[in-house]
């Protein structure tokens, strides 16, 4: 996986881990023992259901541990300002169509792309990372190849 996250990234996730490996499990195992009360549980729809959320909180636990252990973290702070990085914000031209926008350069867990914070691992935060004001650079989508130029760091 090797996402790239920061430190604050990184305390959400063991926030939402620790949460989950506690808090969670003693929900569902209260759940799962309330249900198979009712009897038959080849029958019971509520055990069922506890069981599967049981097993869906396991493998986000899974998802939050491989997250956490394969993360590459980066200090925003130390960043050089002068080129796009993580949480750096930059005018940029779409040069095909002749369109600007604004975006902020983000982890995955804190991208959105309807609000222009764009993913550093995405195709185009791949292609802007590390590049400065006036560098235009080819961005190698799968729909199509195209063309940003970079007009400002803010």
């Amino acid at each position: 996986m090797n996402n790239i996250l920061t430190e604050e990234n990184i305390k959400k996730l063991r926030e939402e881990l620790d949460y989950r490996m506690t808090v969670k499990r003693a929900e569902i195992a209260k759940d799962k023992l309330i249900a198979a009360a009712h009897g038959d549980r080849s029958e019971n729809a509520e055990y069922k259901a506890a069981c599967e959320n049981y097993r869906e909180n396991d493998n986000r636990i899974q998802y939050l541990l491989t997250m956490i252990s394969t993360a590459t973290v980066v200090d925003d702070a130390s960043l050089d300002k002068s080129v796009l990085g993580i949480n750096s914000k930059a005018r940029i031209r779409f040069v095909e169509f002749d369109d600007e926008d604004t975006i902020t350069l983000t982890t995955t867990l804190d991208a959105n792309p309807e609000d222009m914070l764009i993913s550093i691992e995405s195709d185009l935060g791949k292609a802007l990372a590390g590049k400065k004001v006036g560098d235009i650079v080819e961005v190698n989508a799968p729909a199509e190849n195209y063309s940003v130029e970079i007009l400002e760091i803010l």
